[in-house]
């Protein structure tokens, strides 16, 4: 995979663009696959990852990371292209924030564009950044499996 990133941090929004070197398809499948997703959806590879849900347009998820949970639900799945769902952690009393994930067909891979709006703040957009850095620089052994 190419590391060819820019990332964007603004009051309570980041926008994080990456080209990944894996046909779209694909990229779009290590959104919704449980399975895949258990491969990369969190930056420490040292904590035990779990995904569990109902993957369908308002279908909640929970991803567990460790000790850490994350729960939403699927507002719009449009394979191969865009993906948006909310994002909240269950332990912490702050509103569900909104990740919107597009996937644009390149001649050598998949442009992906990831938008997560609603944040609560300085500390939570960098929090977030860094968390969304590290988990889609675990992307591509899922992708390589």
């Amino acid at each position: 995979m190419t590391r060819s990133e820019n990332l964007s941090a603004d009051e309570g929004a980041i926008i994080l663009e990456r080209h990944i070197d894996a046909p779209i398809a694909r990229v779009y499948a290590a959104w919704i696959d449980p399975e895949l997703m258990a491969q990369w959806y969190c930056p420490d590879p040292d904590l035990d990852l779990r995904v569990s849900g109902d993957i369908t347009e308002g279908g909640d998820y929970t991803i567990s990371m460790g000790p850490h949970d994350v729960v939403g639900t699927y507002r719009t799945l449009r394979a191969p292209t865009l993906i948006e769902f909310t994002w909240k952690w269950a332990e912490f009393d702050q509103p569900s924030s909104l990740v919107r994930v597009e996937l644009t067909e390149e001649p050598d891979g998949t442009l992906l564009r990831l938008t997560h709006t609603g944040l609560s703040g300085e500390d939570d957009v960098r929090n977030h950044s860094a968390g969304w850095v590290g988990c889609l620089d675990r992307l591509p052994g899922a992708l390589a499996a």
